[in-house]
């Protein structure tokens, strides 16, 4: 049996050993709020990974979309459907019955839709808040969700990022690859390695690329300094309540490419956290725990972070798969904890 340490706390990380969650005699009731189950990588989802553990730990499982959540009177409801899943990469999931419930009788709601992070995404925080204020924990805070865009937030931690600039400014985006000769530019609600450039200093493509994603200086839009190591891969590093899974997984970006995306086609390799991993955790995880934020994921190139994610960050399954951990089950224990 694989134990995972947490700062001091050590963790079993083989289900079989694991208690089942109950409150009170009473099957936990676990909500998740996705986009269609349907549609997803079973072998790479994340989401239905902490939904394996769900029902490993005898959960009882409401599935919604978006469409499924309203605000009545003041209430959060949702048009909840009973779901199982099975880890089966041709058929993983069946629905039950299908009524509506109150969200704040849910004992955990687990928000994984994925961006856009647009209005209808920040519609939906609004009535997981109510869902909240009536008593679920939803994971992670909608607040806090809100509040960490996953480009900006690397703002509050300067002394583990490169230099950034953030600006709506095209003639700032020019002195800043003028200074420093080769920056990385991208929009700030960018996925997936959207929309993300690697600029040199006299490439002629540069004023047209600032004013596409500036909108003509109509948006905001990031440039940071190029860092030679996303050769080696940019690291997905996961934390659940502020402390690191002592491994990451490094995204080395495939031939010809600046960006360590896997559906761009890097491979994911996984590897044991450096020193300079663990500081900047040491840094990010309290202030993120702090925020209402249980399971997240930062990305780390060399020796600096770029980003800060809270809304679905993934990973789980190769990391899993790769060193025999089982990361939904401590996600799961440290839900738990926060619900006892």
């Amino acid at each position: 049996m694989l134990a995972v340490c947490f700062g001091e706390c050590i963790v079993a990380a083989d289900s079989e050993f694991r208690v089942s969650i109950k409150m009170a005699d009473k099957a936990l009731q676990i909500g998740i709020v996705m986009d269609p189950i349907d549609s997803i990588t079973p072998q790479k989802d994340s989401s239905l990974a902490m939904l394996l553990e769900a029902q490993r730990r005898a959960a009882d499982i409401h599935y919604f979309e978006q469409s499924d959540l309203r605000i009545i009177g003041g209430k959060a409801i949702g048009r909840s459907r009973r779901l199982q899943v099975r880890d089966d990469n041709e058929s993983w999931f069946e629905f039950g019955d299908a009524s509506d419930i109150e969200l704040g009788d849910l004992d955990a709601i687990l928000m994984r839709k994925d961006p856009p992070f647009d209005m209808e995404y920040v519609y939906t925080t609004y009535i997981l808040e109510r869902a909240q204020e009536a008593g679920a924990l939803i994971v992670n805070r909608p607040q806090a969700l809100r509040d960490i865009n996953e480009k900006v937030y690397t703002a509050w931690f300067p002394e583990c990022t490169p230099l950034t600039l953030i600006t709506r400014s095209m003639d700032d985006m020019r002195a800043f690859l003028a200074e420093h000769g080769r920056i990385v530019v991208k929009p700030l609600d960018g996925m997936g390695g959207k929309s993300i450039f690697v600029i040199t200093k006299g490439d002629n493509n540069a004023n047209v690329i600032f004013e596409t994603l500036t909108d003509y200086g109509q948006r905001f839009a990031m440039a940071q300094l190029y860092i030679p190591e996303i050769k080696l891969g940019d690291k997905r590093i996961l934390l659940i309540n502020g402390e690191p899974v002592p491994y990451s997984l490094a995204r080395i970006p495939a031939a010809g490419e600046n960006r360590g995306n896997l559906v761009l086609g890097a491979v994911g390799k996984g590897q044991k956290l450096s020193k300079r991993d663990f500081e900047i955790c040491e840094q990010v995880g309290p202030v993120l725990r702090d925020q209402g934020v249980i399971f997240a994921g930062i990305d780390v190139i060399g020796d600096y972070m770029t980003e800060v994610n809270v809304t679905s960050p993934t990973g789980i399954r190769e990391l899993d798969t790769q060193f025999s951990l089982n990361i939904a089950g401590l996600m799961f224990d440290a839900i738990e904890s926060t619900l006892a």
